[in-house]
């Protein structure tokens, strides 16, 4: 079960980290020049896909979804099997419109609602336990930083007892997320806050 949710989480949060990167630094062709020259537009067209997932989900995935993440943790599953999948639409539609909601606590309710899902197959585990995994892996898929994803679940749920199979899990998404984005998302993204800053400067004393 370990290195399931490790591989689950490190793809759908390496997917989510290229995205976001993709779409901060501009997409190629015509379809980054129509987003560059009508934002507001995508923006809104981002936020109209946010609110079906949210008609979807019955209200589940609007907010960071710490409520949503906190209940599974607890053992209740609140949107069934389609709010991981939901929240993580949610997420990047957020993300990439431009206006995003943060990362750390989204990325901890997509990690919960994977862990519901996966609990239908294994059922044996407590949910609890399998939320506690999730939430690691996909934040250290999302970010890549192992040793921070899991020391701040633990912390926060002060369940230490699990700290060697969230170890675990954490290495393994890790690894999987690197195939997919291979710079970590915090660091792609100040790259290109510097490089845009750099030709915004060039281009005023060029002028």
């Amino acid at each position: 079960m370990v290195p399931v949710c490790g591989v689950i989480g490190g793809l759908a949060g390496g997917l989510f980290s290229r995205i976001l990167i993709l779409f901060t630094g501009g997409l190629p062709g015509r379809a980054g020049q129509i987003i560059s020259r009508h934002p507001v537009a995508f923006a809104m067209l981002c936020g109209l896909g946010v609110a079906l997932c949210g008609i979807v989900s019955g209200d589940t995935i609007y907010g960071t979804g710490y409520e949503q993440a906190r209940a599974i943790v607890h053992g209740a599953a609140p949107g069934g099997e389609i709010f991981g999948p939901l929240k993580f639409l949610a997420s990047v539609l957020s993300s990439i419109s431009g206006i995003p909601g943060g990362i750390f606590a989204p990325s901890l309710a997509v990690g919960a609602g994977m862990a519901a899902d996966l609990h239908l197959v294994f059922h044996d585990v407590p949910l609890g336990a399998l939320a506690l995994i999730g939430m690691v892996s996909y934040l250290t898929g999302a970010v890549q930083t192992p040793i921070t994803s899991f020391v701040i679940v633990s912390e926060m749920t002060e369940n230490h007892a699990m700290i060697i199979p969230l170890m675990i899990a954490a290495l393994i998404a890790d690894a999987i997320s690197k195939t997919i984005c291979r710079g970590s998302l915090y660091h792609s993204l100040a790259e290109i806050v510097l490089r845009n800053a750099a030709r915004a400067r060039d281009g005023k004393q060029a002028a």
